[in-house]
């Protein structure tokens, strides 16, 4: 069973760049198989990660859903949906990138919503790591995923909104009943005088802080690569500090 590591943060915390990151500690440290999940329709994962778009499992379904007759004869509705979703599934060197984007036709997604919850419990047994990146509302993890994670990450940057969002992410998934193992708030942008009891309202344990790199921000600028950045980048260093606690079996 691989071990799932999902993280969730409103738009601009830095969410989607601690989910490249961890993959890239992952691929580096050679931990094993990596599926990497962009699970936000408004992140842009695959692009940090230095992967040029293919097909997304939202258009995969708006085919499927207002077209149902394309089915080919004799073969089951079922496997021509996972066989549609794996094709998706983007090769990577050290990691596999399945990006979910969202369904805009007006088909019925309930049926197709519930083979791919299945095929993503099978997906999760075919990797060591599966790193999720959600969006707050966790629509995909609520709709289309499975409901269950080793570990959570809720990211979040140093101001009252952003803590805000914490807590409520967190008790959305106490109100979805998903299986959650461990839950943790990692801070970006960390400010020292934030009052400590702000943090202990979300009702997270504080895993730690990334600080501002100037090396990222040059990156997002240039459009180029998480994997572009240098060993040496101070965040990097700050994330392994944390890593044991965030990709280490317990």
């Amino acid at each position: 069973m691989g071990y799932v590591i999902a993280l969730a943060g409103k738009g601009g915390t830095g969410k989607t760049t601690l989910a490249a990151l961890i993959i890239r500690a992952l691929k580096e440290k050679k931990m094993g198989s990596v599926l990497a999940i962009d699970a936000d329709p408004n992140s842009n994962l695959g692009e940090v990660l230095g992967v040029k778009p293919g097909d997304n499992v939202g258009v995969i379904l708006d085919r499927i859903s207002v077209a149902p007759d394309k089915i080919p004869a004799g073969m089951a509705k079922e496997r021509f949906i996972q066989l549609q979703v794996q094709t998706a599934i983007q090769e990577e060197n050290g990691f596999d990138l399945l990006s979910m984007g969202k369904p805009e036709g007006p088909g019925c997604y309930c049926y197709v919503n519930n083979v791919l919850r299945g095929l993503m419990t099978k997906l999760v047994k075919d990797y060591d790591y599966i790193v999720v990146d959600n969006e707050a509302g966790l629509e995909h993890l609520s709709r289309r995923t499975s409901r269950f994670a080793d570990i959570l990450i809720v990211v979040s940057d140093a101001s009252s909104i952003g803590l805000k969002s914490a807590k409520r992410i967190i008790e959305l998934v106490d109100a979805l009943k998903f299986e959650v193992k461990k839950s943790f708030l990692v801070i970006n942008r960390f400010n020292q005088d934030i009052l400590k009891d702000k943090i202990k309202e979300t009702g997270l344990e504080l895993l730690g802080s990334l600080p501002l790199d100037a090396q990222i921000e040059q990156l997002s600028l240039s459009g180029k690569s998480i994997f572009d950045l240098k060993p040496d980048a101070q965040i990097l260093t700050a994330l392994n500090l944390l890593g044991e606690q965030i990709w280490k079996h317990h």
